[in-house]
């Protein structure tokens, strides 16, 4: 896995919290939804670059 795909997928993940977090406090609840959607596609990407780093050992 290159490290620039590992910096994306923790960036979607931290973008997709912060999103979250802020959209819950203002009471956003279509918002909050959309920043849980980032952060769960940054896991799974993240997830599958892990996957194929053990595949390639």
């Amino acid at each position: 896995m290159s490290a620039g795909e590992k910096a994306k997928a923790k960036a979607e993940q931290v973008v997709g919290k912060t999103v979250r977090k802020v959209a819950h406090a203002v009471h956003k609840d279509t918002l909050a939804a959309k920043g849980a959607a980032l952060e769960a596609r940054g896991k799974m990407r993240g997830a599958n670059e892990r996957t194929k780093d053990s595949f390639k050992r």
